[in-house]
């Protein structure tokens, strides 16, 4: 089949991946370069975790999902994950960290749990009397996004896909099953795969009572001298316990130590607007993680990285299918680490068209 993907993000180039080692004609199409410092699998690292607590169908496909990382892995040539593991520290009963653990033992998944004294003699970061336990699971790690994107296109272009970087979309015909660009130039294929992130609505603005746009940020940070060995052989932060929805990853290939809240984020109309970050946006950004972490006004901001997600009301993964056309949102904060997985499965839907199959997949339902 003739296929054309609009979006380069995870999501679709994995999807390009997938469909060509099927054997079909790929065109992917981007908005921009590859990878793009826009998009939400632009930054230079994401975590990749089996802990999701109450969403326990995601934990379960975290085993899917590293067999198609190592899939691609033997593809590119490379491997671009660092398994460095993964903490959560709980401040609270029933904090999100908490339901992370309950999550890992009634899965039967490995983790190791540290009374605070313990904690803090392995993770010198954290503050004393700021928490009640953490705990440590070696099933997680950082991925490398913008490695991943330059080896993904790299091999779709040595395998006969064809790219088309800096070409914006500007309209969707599902029925005929092509894509207009801004120069005019139509596109057609046999079927549309649509993985355009947060840009989706301007394809498709009708799926706004079901995708949300939100602007968030996150914070590069540079520690106290003291302190720079602690966050270089630590794990991934998962969560920092409390109402702070916060995660942290270590120093990890081309990416400095990186804070991020799901309590920053705002709602907004256009992906592209806002994307330059405000002035004392990234201390607002770290303040949030004291408690637990320790002398946090002594971390030098060093970098501010805007980004922009679509999210399900439940935070779980989205498809659709108009006509020749397939629109899948794999975001709402933490898709990345599904990207390979999500791909294949994508491809999958194209060749048995079975797209029911594919949406309980992606929400992390039974078939």
């Amino acid at each position: 089949m003739k296929i054309t993907i609009v979006g380069g993000g995870i999501a679709g180039l994995s999807t390009a991946w997938s469909l060509t080692k099927a054997g079909h004609t790929v065109t992917l199409i981007e908005q921009g370069p590859i990878p793009n410092p826009l998009a939400a699998s632009g930054d230079h690292h994401r975590i990749i975790r089996r802990a999701y607590g109450n969403a326990g169908g995601y934990a379960d496909a975290i085993s899917e999902a590293y067999a198609a990382w190592d899939e691609l892995w033997k593809d590119i040539g490379t491997r671009h994950l660092d398994p460095r593991g993964f903490i959560c520290v709980s401040r609270e009963a029933g904090d999100e960290a908490e339901e992370y653990r309950e999550g890992l033992e009634q899965g039967g998944y490995p983790l190791e749990l540290y009374e605070p004294d313990d904690a803090i003699k392995r993770y010198a970061y954290l503050e004393q009397g700021t928490f009640r336990y953490a705990f440590f699971s070696p099933e997680g790690g950082a991925l490398h996004c913008k490695k991943i994107a330059i080896d993904i296109a790299r091999w779709l272009r040595a395998n006969g896909a064809t790219l088309l970087e800096d070409t914006k979309v500007i309209a969707v015909d599902s029925a005929a099953g092509s894509v207009t660009t801004a120069d005019g130039t139509v596109i057609s294929a046999d079927k549309v795969i649509v993985t355009a992130g947060a840009w989706v609505l301007k394809l498709f603005p009708n799926l706004t009572s079901t995708l949300t746009t939100y602007r968030t940020a996150v914070v590069y940070l540079e520690p106290p001298a003291d302190l720079k060995a602690a966050w270089a052989n630590s794990p991934v932060v998962l969560d920092v316990g409390g109402r702070t929805d916060g995660y942290i990853i270590p120093p990890s290939g081309d990416g400095g130590l990186k804070f991020g809240s799901g309590l920053h984020k705002r709602k907004t109309p256009d992906a592209n607007l806002d994307r330059i970050a405000a002035a004392g946006e990234g201390e607002a950004i770290r303040d949030l993680f004291a408690p637990p972490m320790k002398r946090l006004s002594e971390y030098k901001v060093t970098d501010v990285v805007t980004c922009a997600y679509t999210f399900t009301s439940d935070e779980r993964f989205f498809a659709t299918e108009m006509e020749k056309c397939l629109v899948v949102s794999a975001c709402s904060g933490h898709g990345y680490k599904f990207g390979a997985a999500v791909g294949r499965r994508v491809a999958r839907s194209v060749d048995d068209g079975d797209v029911p199959r594919l949406r309980h997949w992606l929400r992390a339902e039974a078939a």
